[in-house]
């Protein structure tokens, strides 16, 4: 019945023959300078049909040599030498040793061997408290990796899903050395990489598991907007279908398609009024159970799977069906599209066993609901490699604790290297745990510097993340939280279109700095660098701190505006925030745009952006911005020789506002003279500037160093210590010395260690 309506997207999985050698029973391709396939075959077939993982392998051929004789073959390109003994593939006949200084003994794969990689991702945080074990990914410091593929299932030319032949092996073996963003865009080559998702994902996302009734759900998102909380997606649990009115012998109602009417009366409309107030909408799905015949849908299904709706037997679920899998979408799913749905939240937990062994359910749920999404993305698990063209990952249920919270960074990053770059985590944890504002801050921080940032908690009712539910300071926290990260979706976007050209959101620190030992510190794009606080704040400063580790040069944060100089080899260093932030560092030259105002949509090119600068080194940036298929992009240039600002013009005028308001701070330093803007108070602003015009911009700054009085001063004051020996510590820091010796003295005053260290930090800091 195979009619094509589910083949991948942009599939070549046929290897060009010069990049190919085979014999009987062997075959090896040549994919990449650094990615080979080694194939074993007992009987004499190969597989050129597109796995889950390999999708193209129809890439140009690298430049390689070949040695052979009767005994031995060798192939060595500019990043690997193969050697292989003809016979049999084994651990002794068989390596891949990757060429360059990686490691002394280490940099040699054999075959059958699981080399140490950093990791990769996992299927699922459910019910975790803290790290759970990771899956492979294609980063290792030994400088190579492996990805055995010989279980997955195929894809057959005409789209539909074919089983492999029991018994031949599959194996890609990447060699990329520490250059990790090549190992991951080597995977990007052969499997596919993520899709450009749609801007509006990038905005803050509304999930609970709570029976809303529309009208309590509308009501619920004018308070958000009464209270200046910005949400662009709208996420409704399972308690939109039918559940507690499910006849009992049914079921307990966990999979549905079926609007609970007491609830939603009117669907179309409720969607609508989202719609009108800018807010995308997904719902969620169970799909294990099938369709019941108390399903309003049940009748048209029976009748296209050929069931007697008479019977009173629902349909069982079988999406490795074909027909199955047309009648799922076209009846179950395709109506409540039309009324307004945008997405669907896939939340598959049923495991990894089908009608067909080796199918794994959630793969083929992923794949064909984003082949058949009307937005390009859908919301569901990992399902294992080349998962990252199906996104928005969902992680699970996460448990309220600062473990889990301490654990998420590592997770966030290290799935960057299995190229899964588009997590969406339970912000604020999902079940069980203790209340702990603190905590519930801490996570939301972190929720604006990752992948999507969706607050979530279940139905106890004493399990809020309303902003209105906490005291005042966590209140005002969140609600700078929320509001920020709608206005760094321009730096999100413009991260976006480069994440689906190899280069994930966030990363770990080694992908590009010798940091192996800040699991909690990422890059956040190209520019930033974020150390969140995943610990309980201290009881004599009432901050919360960080270890981080900074690159050499300087980097200033963008919320307290303290630059810190890092010098050759990088440096340690003890951070200390108090619940209004946690540290986000853009690095010297680097240009950060921001929405000027934070209650834009997210789906909108904003009229006024904000333009952050942390001067000492030459930076620029593209800033990225579409319309439908449509794609501009605008130079943000500063040169620190001449101290010049230069803006624009647009590639495509006809994408943005076709006149754009500017606002330029710079970061850890004074304007004291400007040209091409007006200076207001350190700010630099150009009001209806032509979007097909280019801005130049001339600064002077001020030569004097900062006073740090002030900011010490206040930590003393804040801090739950006895008040003599404060007066002490203050003595010290009013006088002349330098900053060393006012450090030396503090120790000899015996304050304790975290009240020094937040002073230390002030005093080394510019």
């Amino acid at each position: 019945m195979t009619s094509g309506r589910f083949a991948l997207r942009q599939s070549s999985p046929l290897t060009r023959p010069e990049s190919v050698l085979s014999g009987e029973h062997w075959r090896i391709s040549v994919l990449l300078d650094g990615l080979v396939r080694l194939e074993w075959s007992e009987d004499g077939g190969f597989e050129d049909r597109a796995s889950t993982f390999a999708v193209r392998r129809d890439l140009d051929t690298p430049r390689f040599r070949v040695l052979e004789s009767d005994e031995q073959l060798e192939i060595l390109t500019d990043r690997l030498h193969l050697t292989w003994d003809r016979r049999p593939f084994s651990a002794a006949g068989l390596s891949v040793r990757v060429l360059g200084a990686i490691s002394a003994h280490r940099a040699t794969w054999r075959w059958g061997t699981r080399p140490r990689t950093l990791g990769g991702t996992a299927r699922t945080l459910d019910e975790a408290d803290g790290a759970v074990p990771l899956e492979d990914g294609v980063a290792s410091r030994d400088g190579i990796a492996v990805i055995d593929d010989s279980e997955s299932f195929l894809f057959t030319e005409a789209g539909w899903i074919d089983r492999r032949v029991p018994g031949r092996r599959d194996v890609y073996v990447f060699a990329y050395g520490h250059d990790y963003a090549d190992a991951v865009r080597a995977l990007y080559a052969v499997s596919g990489p993520p899709p450009v998702l749609p801007r509006w994902a990038l905005g803050n996302w509304w999930s609970r598991y709570h029976a809303y009734s529309a009208d309590e759900y509308l009501e619920l998102m004018d308070r958000f907007e009464a209270e200046r909380v910005p949400f662009s997606v709208a996420v409704l649990d399972m308690d939109w279908h039918r559940v507690k009115s499910v006849p009992p012998e049914y079921g307990r109602g966990w999979t549905g398609y079926s609007w609970e009417p007491t609830l939603f009366p009117d669907p179309p409309a409720f969607l609508a009024e989202l719609h009108r107030r800018g807010l995308r909408t997904t719902l969620n799905l169970h799909p294990h159970e099938g369709v019941q015949p108390f399903e309003d849908a049940f009748p048209a299904m029976a009748a296209a799977l050929g069931v007697d709706p008479s019977a009173d037997v629902g349909v069982p679920f079988d999406i490795t069906n074909e027909r199955f899998a047309e009648a799922y979408f076209d009846v179950l799913h395709r109506p409540l599209e039309k009324q307004g749905v945008d997405f669907w939240w896939i939340d598959w937990q049923q495991g990894q066993l089908s009608n067909i062994p080796g199918v794994d359910p959630l793969w083929m749920l992923n794949h064909l609901h984003f082949v058949d999404s009307p937005t390009g993305m859908i919301f569901s698990r990992y399902a294992g490699p080349g998962s990252q063209r199906y996104p928005v990952g969902f992680s699970g249920d996460s448990i309220i604790s600062w473990e889990s919270l301490r654990f998420q960074p590592h997770f966030t990053a290290t799935a960057s290297n299995i190229g899964y770059g588009w997590w969406s985590h339970d912000v604020g944890g999902h079940i069980f745990g203790a209340r702990d504002d603190m905590l519930t801050v801490r996570w939301l921080q972190l929720g604006v510097f990752s992948p999507i940032n969706r607050l979530h908690s279940s139905s106890n009712p004493f399990l809020q993340k309303e902003p209105w539910a906490y005291p005042r300071q966590a209140r005002d926290a969140f609600g700078e939280a929320l509001r920020f990260r709608h206005r760094l979706v321009p730096y999100l976007h413009t991260m976006n279109h480069r994440a689906a050209h190899g280069e994930p959101l966030v990363r770990p620190m080694y992908w590009e700095h010798p940091a192996y030992d800040v699991p909690t510190q990422f890059l956040f794009g190209d520019s930033l660098i974020v150390a969140p606080i995943t610990d309980p704040s201290d009881d004599v400063t009432l901050m919360g701190s960080t270890d981080a580790w900074l690159p050499e040069g300087a980097w200033a944060d963008i919320f307290t505006g303290t630059v810190y100089h890092a010098g050759p080899g990088g440096q340690r260093i003890r951070l200390h925030r108090d619940e209004r932030s946690i540290p986000a560092l853009l690095r010297a030259g680097a240009v950060l745009p921001l929405a000027a105002d934070a209650s834009v949509r997210p789906d909108t090119n904003p009229p006024a952006l904000e333009l952050l600068l942390l001067p000492g080194a030459d930076g620029t940036r593209s800033l990225v911005e579409d319309s439908e298929d449509r794609i501009s992009r605008s130079p943000l240039v500063w040169n620190e020789a001449d101290q010049t600002l230069t803006i624009g013009p647009a590639s495509d005028p006809s994408v943005v506002p076709a006149h754009r308001d500017w606002t330029i701070r710079f970061l850890g330093a004074e304007v004291t003279e400007a040209t091409g803007a007006t200076l207001t108070d350190g700010l630099l602003t150009i009001t209806g500037a032509p979007a097909d015009g280019e801005l130049r911009l001339s600064v002077r700054f001020a030569t004097a160093r900062p006073d740090k009085r002030p900011h010490l001063f206040d930590l003393l004051a804040r801090a739950q210590w006895d008040h003599a020996r404060k007066l002490d510590a203050w003595h010290v820091l009013r006088t002349d010395a330098d900053s060393l010796r006012k450090v030396a003295a503090l120790q000899s005053l015996g304050l304790p260690e975290s009240l020094l260290s937040a002073l230390t930090e002030i005093l080394v800091s510019d």
